[in-house]
């Protein structure tokens, strides 16, 4: 088994807000995954930080400096590993929706777990384990607020 986890955009968002209730326990997640594992991301992930990042936030975002999200994502980067998002992503993800319809906004979430099934990652860090319940077959959750 590999010592890797997948870190999901709302860990990195709550991290790097200091008013959201999750914070501390993100953080705390992130420090002891950097210290102790393999911390992997996606280009998804990514954009989706950016974009939540850098949205007004009036409309859910965290209204950052576009310079300051830039540098977030960097020191990100710079603690994990991004994957690439290449053919076998593409074959896991088109095998996993034959597995398992999405529909609307789960199909970004089919993509990150097609991209740890291709990769072999086999857990997520995620706030929102709901939402990846129903790839439990190929992925385990694992929420920082249960830590």
């Amino acid at each position: 088994m590999t010592d890797r986890t997948f870190v999901d955009t709302n860990v990195l968002v709550a991290a790097t807000t200091p008013a959201r209730a999750e914070h501390a326990a993100a953080l705390a997640a992130l420090h002891d995954g950097f210290s102790g594992r393999t911390l992997v991301l996606s280009g998804q992930v990514v954009r989706e930080y950016l974009s939540v990042a850098t949205r007004p936030a009036a409309q859910n975002g965290l209204g950052l400096p576009h310079p300051a999200a830039l540098t977030n994502v960097r020191a990100f980067l710079d603690r994990a590993l991004c994957l690439d998002e290449d053919a076998r992503v593409r074959e896991a993800f088109f095998t996993l929706l034959a597995a398992v319809p999405c529909l609307g906004k789960q199909v970004h979430d089919a993509n990150i777990a097609a991209t740890m099934i291709a990769h072999r990652i086999p857990r997520i860090l995620t706030l929102n384990g709901a939402d990846f319940l129903r790839f439990s077959v190929w992925v385990s959750v694992v929420s920082p607020l249960s830590r």
